[in-house]
């Protein structure tokens, strides 16, 4: 008779008491009660990845409408999950800077990457099927067509030769929940709705191309406090979902809530990239306004090179 091998059983491994879960968020490990703690809309900005090479970047980009030099050597980076606003004084070239990634004015010179490599944009075609979608102040809806004709305006879905109008309200109710946009029917006229409800189905039209890049202007403008705040709100879900997103705005309490980066544009240049954490309202005023830049700075300046020297 053969005997049976015996069976050698390990000792049973030591229990470890496994350390507090982290949190990932921004690169780094948190403690889940720290996210918990921090203030209402940075909690979401902690958890969001940003990527590290640019969506979007501007290197050197000038344009000149005749003898007017409207842009300057502009620089900008924009990575995906990530919110810069551009804020600038009137006539600083905010919005030619947006119309030249847009498509609607090529740039006279400079280079535009997107994902790092170099492409043209020479019309808005071009912006479009890179991924980029711009929202404009005026918002572009018609009164007297209900949402889902304003969201699939110029897109319609099409069976048999005719308007699939079942197939359009399902993905327009779809996008809407998916954006956490609260509007009472999808089949109400644009000219039932408030402001702010007009600004988010612009805002959500934006978004059926999958774009990687969304640009508001002045999406709070003319806007109450709750109206601002759904839109504000939008703004987060949509850096959430890891889109990067270009915000123009002249209001600081807007800029300071939703962005993560401030890009200053004065008379067509650049004027400070700043952090929106660790930078004051009051400086980045003063790189609108110029009062960094005066005859004092200057001569401080020109004074401390000569010391070097």
């Amino acid at each position: 008779m053969t005997r049976a091998p015996v069976r050698h059983h390990a000792p049973p491994a030591p229990r470890v008491t496994s350390p507090a879960k982290l949190v990932r968020g921004a690169g780094r490990n948190y403690p889940p009660t720290f996210l918990h703690n921090l203030p209402p809309g940075q909690a979401a900005k902690e958890m969001v990845h940003v990527s590290a090479t640019p969506v979007l970047a501007l290197r050197g980009v000038s344009k000149r409408f005749g003898a007017v030099q409207a842009l300057t050597d502009v620089t900008l980076e924009i990575h995906a999950g990530e919110v810069v606003a551009l804020v600038g004084d009137n006539g600083a070239g905010k919005s030619t800077l947006v119309k030249t990634i847009a498509g609607v004015h090529p740039i006279d010179e400079g280079v535009i990457e997107w994902e790092g490599k170099a492409v043209s944009v020479n019309k808005p075609q071009d912006a479009q099927s890179l991924g980029i979608a711009t929202v404009y102040q005026d918002l572009a809806l018609c009164d007297n067509i209900d949402v889902v004709g304003n969201l699939f305006l110029g897109r319609e879905l099409k069976k048999f030769g005719v308007l699939d109008e079942v197939e359009m309200e399902r993905r327009a109710r779809d996008l809407l929940t998916t954006l956490s946009i609260r509007i009472p029917s999808v089949r109400i006229p644009i000219a039932s709705l408030s402001g702010g409800q007009r600004q988010t189905v612009a805002i959500a039209r934006s978004m059926l191309g999958e774009p990687k890049l969304v640009i508001l202007d002045e999406p709070t403008a003319a806007l109450g406090v709750e109206q601002t705040a759904q839109v504000l709100d939008l703004v987060e879900r949509l850096r959430e979902r890891g889109h990067a997103v270009i915000l123009i705005s002249h209001n600081m309490a807007d800029v300071k809530a939703v962005a993560d980066k401030v890009a200053v544009l004065r008379l067509g240049r650049n004027n400070g990239v700043f952090e929106v954490k660790s930078t004051s309202q009051e400086e980045i005023i003063s790189a609108i306004t110029g009062a960094t830049d005066n005859a004092v700075t200057r001569r401080a300046a020109r004074t401390n090179a000569e010391v070097k020297k």
